[in-house]
């Protein structure tokens, strides 16, 4: 599968939103990429692991998020479940899966509720190693600041504005992954 292939269908207009997927995409892939070489025993699938990382974001050109030079229509929050959506028209489910569950740091079914938020009434917690190493990946790495990574203090502190949940997962994780 060549991504580069997707991305062009979607972002060949574009190219300052271009700019900013790719090169976001590219810092979330090598931190996944040196994830997966520093812990063997996890046996990664690294090729998934860069295609996935390239892809995770790709609905970002239909929400409304003017910083970032998105000019769509539906909350930025749905990025996840639209990129979804445009992976599952290319046949690529295992893709697809990563895009709506790397908001956050996964959310489950009774957050989106709780916190009453535009999207599905499911859980859209990362449950592969792989799912949860791109949504990890992904928190070292703002698309305004972009490749800037942060430390994982500073990522601690922006997923805790987002509730106790997500900030539990992602502590376990910098016990699993780092």
């Amino acid at each position: 599968m060549d991504y580069q292939q997707i991305i062009d269908r979607y972002y060949n207009e574009d190219a300052a939103l271009r700019r900013i997927l790719v090169v976001h995409s590219l810092s979330v892939a090598r931190k996944a990429l040196q994830i997966a070489d520093r812990h063997p025993e996890l046996q990664l699938d690294r090729q998934f692991l860069e295609e996935a990382a390239m892809l995770h974001d790709i609905g970002i050109c239909q929400t409304h998020a003017p910083g970032i030079l998105c000019h769509g229509t539906h909350p930025y929050i749905c990025h996840g479940i639209l990129g979804a959506a445009m992976l599952r028209e290319e046949g690529l489910e295992r893709h697809a899966r990563v895009c709506e569950r790397h908001t956050g740091a996964g959310l489950s079914k009774e957050e989106i509720i709780r916190q009453d938020l535009p999207l599905p009434h499911q859980s859209l917690l990362p449950e592969t190693l792989e799912e949860q190493v791109i949504c990890y990946a992904d928190k070292f790495f703002s698309k305004t600041h972009l490749d800037q990574e942060k430390t994982i203090e500073q990522a601690t502190r922006s997923l805790a504005k987002f509730g106790e949940e997500g900030l539990q997962r992602f502590i376990q994780w910098t016990k699993l992954f780092e």
